[in-house]
């Protein structure tokens, strides 16, 4: 019997239009359960990159921050029912490529990976409902009272997404050759470099870069256009 072949894609700003974790901060001040000045402890990142002064990175790591700070005490309910609408409202601010990509791919029945390191419970939903086999995310520690601790587990694991590659290969059975791989920034180089397929879709600059280097597919969408560079 032959291997399946392996896809993985990351999934903030590569299938998703935003960033689940974003939107999950977002709705956690909202409903009350993070405080309402949390959001101003990331606004100035998140103006210096809608003004071009500064990169989507500092502002994605200003949430991280804030997430990782306020978390801690919250019930495991509340967090729950804040993810549960998160993807209610947002299940379908998908990208166009890489959506029929996600497709196409599962009618060739490709074994579908999927990265991410926003919390493990909302991104795990978010790709099984775009059809996909297996989904890693940041698991997030709970105490006794089922309470989040402020501590992630296993996060050095979560940090290397070419070794979450290996032990899947393995432990399934798969195989590299045909491999695609689908990711936005830098930090998913080291698994692109994996694979047979290494498409950056609407890279960074330091992906963008490297993908040149390398003779990697770089695909743009913007608006109702999809291109490539």
């Amino acid at each position: 019997m032959s291997k399946k072949k392996l896809a993985v894609f990351d999934i903030d700003g590569t299938i998703f239009r935003s960033s689940l974790l974003i939107e999950l901060v977002e709705e956690m001040i909202a409903r009350g359960i993070f405080p309402p000045r949390t959001r101003r402890q990331y606004l100035r990142e998140k103006n210096d990159w809608q003004n071009r002064v500064g990169g989507y990175e500092e502002y994605i790591m200003g949430v991280v921050r804030v997430f990782g700070k306020n978390i801690k005490g919250v019930k495991w309910g509340e967090f729950k029912k804040a993810s549960e609408a998160v993807l209610r409202s947002n299940k379908n601010k998908v990208y166009k490529y890489t959506r029929d990509l996600v497709r196409d791919l599962k009618k060739k029945n490709y074994y579908l990976l999927a990265i991410s390191h926003s919390p493990k419970y909302i991104v795990h939903d978010f790709a099984l409902a775009l059809g996909f086999d297996k989904v890693y995310g940041r698991i997030l520690e709970l105490d006794g009272n089922n309470r989040f601790t402020g501590e992630v587990l296993y996060e050095d694991l979560i940090m290397d997404k070419a070794k979450i590659m290996e032990r899947v290969i393995e432990k399934e059975g798969l195989t590299l050759r045909g491999s695609v791989g689908v990711g936005d920034t830098e930090s998913d180089i080291a698994f692109l470099k994996m694979v047979d397929r290494p498409i950056c879709f609407n890279p960074n600059s330091l992906l963008y870069r490297a993908g040149r280097k390398s003779a990697w597919q770089v695909v743009v969408e913007r608006k109702d256009v999809i291109y490539e560079l």
